[in-house]
């Protein structure tokens, strides 16, 4: 018997996609080797890291703005996200990514809104999981500040964030703690 892994839940119930026959049946082939990533290694492999890195990137591009509103000269997120994705392409080491995500969190300690040091920690954290996968579950996190007093858009960015997540990481961020 093939392993599978089921999608949608009734916390989630628009994870569900694909065709019919697969809505009908609820469940799907796992990915990659088989397997789930572990929810208790922070680390993961490599291959799974540059994965959830991807992921990461997408949600913070997406709140870089409410950085850039209160510090429009300040580049850090944005080197480091650019980072991110040479790591992606093999051309920066982990430690020089690492490096630029430090350099987001002092970023998000000159940051006076809210809003803008939450967008900054989001770019932080994104980075980071090009060392350790675990940084990946504080996005979501971190997203949920960026919106004090605006639930409504606080609701629709986790939302994106959770329908975007590659499936077989949805445990892994959401559940892993």
């Amino acid at each position: 018997m093939a392993d599978t892994h089921s999608r949608g839940s009734f916390a989630d119930p628009h994870r569900a996609t694909g065709s019919p026959a697969e809505q009908a049946s609820n469940i799907v082939p796992l990915f990659a080797d088989g397997a789930l990533p572990d929810v208790t290694d922070l680390r993961l492999s490599e291959d799974d890291r540059r994965e959830l890195v991807g992921w990461t990137i997408a949600c913070a591009e997406r709140l870089l703005p409410l950085f850039q509103s209160e510090r429009p000269d300040d580049d850090r997120p944005r080197q480091a996200l650019a980072a991110a994705e040479a790591f992606l392409r093999g051309e920066l080491d982990i430690d020089a990514v690492r490096e630029k995500a430090f350099a987001c969190h002092e970023a998000a300690r000159a940051a006076q809104d809210p809003s803008a040091v939450a967008a900054a920690r989001v770019c932080g954290q994104a980075v980071a999981v090009a060392h350790l996968a675990g940084h990946s579950r504080q996005v979501p996190r971190h997203t949920a500040r960026a919106f004090p007093g605006d639930r409504s858009r606080r609701d629709e960015e986790l939302a994106w964030q959770r329908m975007n997540i590659p499936a077989r990481f949805d445990a892994y961020v959401y559940d892993g703690d």
